[in-house]
């Protein structure tokens, strides 16, 4: 189990062959420095996919050779980021990123029914990886930024990619803590009832590969004195390696106050449920956040 991602990065350039990325107008500073080191720690080969002149204006603003990638010139936006992806379809990637593009556009191409990598019937939904200091391994919740307000089969498929993601970076079983506002099953609260039921569809394997338990309210999830005080008998509180949320505001607002106001914070976002991993950062997102989301993926290729 990693609880670092500086042991993830090892890990992958322990393993000496490198995945393939290819990033989606990939023109920019903080993309192109993020690619580089991804190559010099060995993490994964590089094809950057958009305009080569912009592409050259980031490596010398960056510091960095053009030489470390594989440059596709595509001089505009939208067609840069569909050829993306048909080169993801076309088996010359194993996980897509997005560069410079908004994530509207990044979506949308992902999502289309007839050149994009939904398979039929899929869900696409995001995962973020966290390394808190405060907490003693990596942390993996979801979903902050795809699914609105997932109903219940929505919920299990969040929680099917976070087993997934967690168990690709090395967590054998994954403790899955499922949110509400209360450790009580309640009829006023919809979330502690649809938590229970996944809890239990858990429990009897409906969800595989991981231990289950919910309705739990964040600080029992996480803080095994809370569990202590509150007297609560659980697998998951106070040790949970991933926390569903049950809508994206209060995921957004967890993961939002986690890299603003906690020092020391590291984190990593990627999409899980397409053909591939995609790696799915702010365009403002620091190079250590775009690194790590790089190391993720790379983690979750099949």
């Amino acid at each position: 189990m990693f609880t670092k991602f500086e042991q993830i990065y090892a890990e992958l350039n322990s393993r000496g062959t490198r995945k393939r990325m290819v990033a989606a107008w990939g023109v920019d500073s903080h993309t192109v420095a993020a690619a580089a080191k991804a190559v010099e720690l060995g993490l994964a080969d590089v094809t950057l996919v958009g305009d080569e002149t912009m592409i050259a204006a980031a490596c010398k603003e960056e510091g960095v050779d053009v030489s470390l990638f594989t440059i596709v010139h595509n001089p505009s936006e939208l067609p840069a980021v569909a050829q993306a992806v048909q080169m993801i379809r076309d088996g010359q990637g194993d996980f897509l990123m997005k560069g410079l593009c908004s994530t509207d556009k990044f979506l949308r191409a992902i999502l289309n029914k007839e050149t994009g990598l939904l398979p039929p019937k899929g869900t696409l939904t995001h995962c973020t990886t966290l390394e808190i200091p405060a907490y003693h391994k990596l942390l993996f919740v979801g979903d902050v930024a795809v699914i609105p307000a997932p109903d219940l089969k929505q919920k299990q498929v969040i929680m099917e990619c976070l087993v997934k993601t967690a168990k690709a970076v090395g967590v054998e079983t994954p403790k899955v803590a499922i949110l509400a506002a209360t450790e009580q099953v309640l009829p006023s609260q919809p979330a502690s009832l649809e938590a229970a039921l996944l809890a239990k569809m858990a429990d009897r394997g409906q969800i595989k590969g991981c231990i289950a338990d919910g309705p739990l309210a964040l600080d029992v999830a996480i803080d095994m004195e809370s569990v202590q005080i509150k007297g609560l008998v659980s697998p998951v509180a106070g040790d949970a390696d991933c926390i569903l949320f049950p809508n994206i505001e209060s995921g957004n607002v967890f993961y939002k106050a986690n890299s603003k106001l906690v020092p020391g914070v590291r984190q990593a976002g990627i999409l899980v449920g397409a053909k591939v991993p995609c790696v799915l950062s702010s365009r403002a997102d620091s190079i250590d956040t775009k690194l790590n989301s790089i190391a993720i993926a790379a983690m979750s290729v099949k």
